[in-house]
């Protein structure tokens, strides 16, 4: 991997990672179409790093109240919405953690490929503009509750599918429940910080056990360029998601799981 690569990879990671069209399915297919080499775990950690701070930026204020209403909560015994909100993005975690530690290698050796990308893409985007267009859209934050966050959760375990999107997902799923898609990408975003905080801590372990080489200017850029970029992605998403609604990005995924198609083929 050469600099230009390691760019265009890290900024394909901040525009994909919080949009429904699916992070890992852009990073892999460079790799499967272009031929370029595997951009190794050092990078992995660089780009799943900026993503983090990107979101943790955005989002300081939410995560700050739940982190302060977990602390009122213990000193007062009772709960308090900061801290029923911090409750139900860990119970919505929980599937992921569960799924991702029991198919870790059915995932990583037999799922990804460009077919299962291409089936991913275009089933799931299908499912997105579906759930939005038929969802009744009415609800807010203040209304999720164990069932939804539940069912939102178990439908992020389904995301490791590569192709799938965490994001896309999570939001059909919302969605589908008739949230409100501000409300769906927002809960969508929060849960995003634990996983990708998990996945990242992963990648760690891996890298400190392995013996391959870091190149401390790749990852560096990888942190910078996929940081800034997401940040930007997040404002600019969420700004013009009423506006623009789901049909776009169900378009695009049925124009890339098509062009997929016909490539393999």
């Amino acid at each position: 991997m050469d600099a230009m690569q390691a760019f265009i990879l890290a900024l394909v990671q901040g525009f994909t990672e919080f949009l429904p069209i699916s992070s890992s399915a852009h990073l892999i297919l460079p790799s499967q179409i272009l031929g370029w080499p595997d951009q190794g775990l050092a990078f992995d950690v660089a780009v799943h790093l900026g993503t983090l701070l990107a979101v943790v930026v955005y989002y300081r204020r939410d995560l700050w109240a739940m982190t302060t209403g977990a602390g009122r909560g213990l000193v007062e015994r009772r709960m308090n919405p900061d801290l029923k909100l911090g409750l139900l993005v860990v119970l919505a975690t929980l599937p992921a953690v569960l799924g991702g530690f029991l198919a870790k290698d059915l995932i990583e050796h037999q799922l990804r490929s460009a077919w299962v990308i291409a089936t991913t893409t275009v089933v799931f985007g299908v499912l997105l503009w579906l759930a939005d267009r038929a969802g009744k859209r009415t609800r807010g934050m203040d209304s999720m509750g164990v069932r939804s966050a539940l069912l939102i959760g178990l439908a992020q375990a389904v995301a490791l599918i590569p192709g799938t999107s965490r994001s896309g997902i999570t939001m059909t799923a919302a969605l589908a429940l008739g949230f409100r898609r501000e409300q769906a990408a927002h809960f969508s975003f929060l849960l995003s910080v634990p996983v990708i905080l998990g996945a990242g801590l992963l990648k760690i372990v891996d890298l400190v056990e392995s013996s391959t080489p870091v190149h401390w200017g790749y990852m560096a850029l990888g942190v910078v360029v996929s940081a800034a970029t997401a940040y930007v992605t997040i404002v600019f998403f969420l700004k013009l998601l009423e506006r623009l609604g789901m049909f776009p990005f169900m378009v695009y995924r049925l124009i890339l799981g098509g062009a997929l198609f016909l490539w393999l083929i």
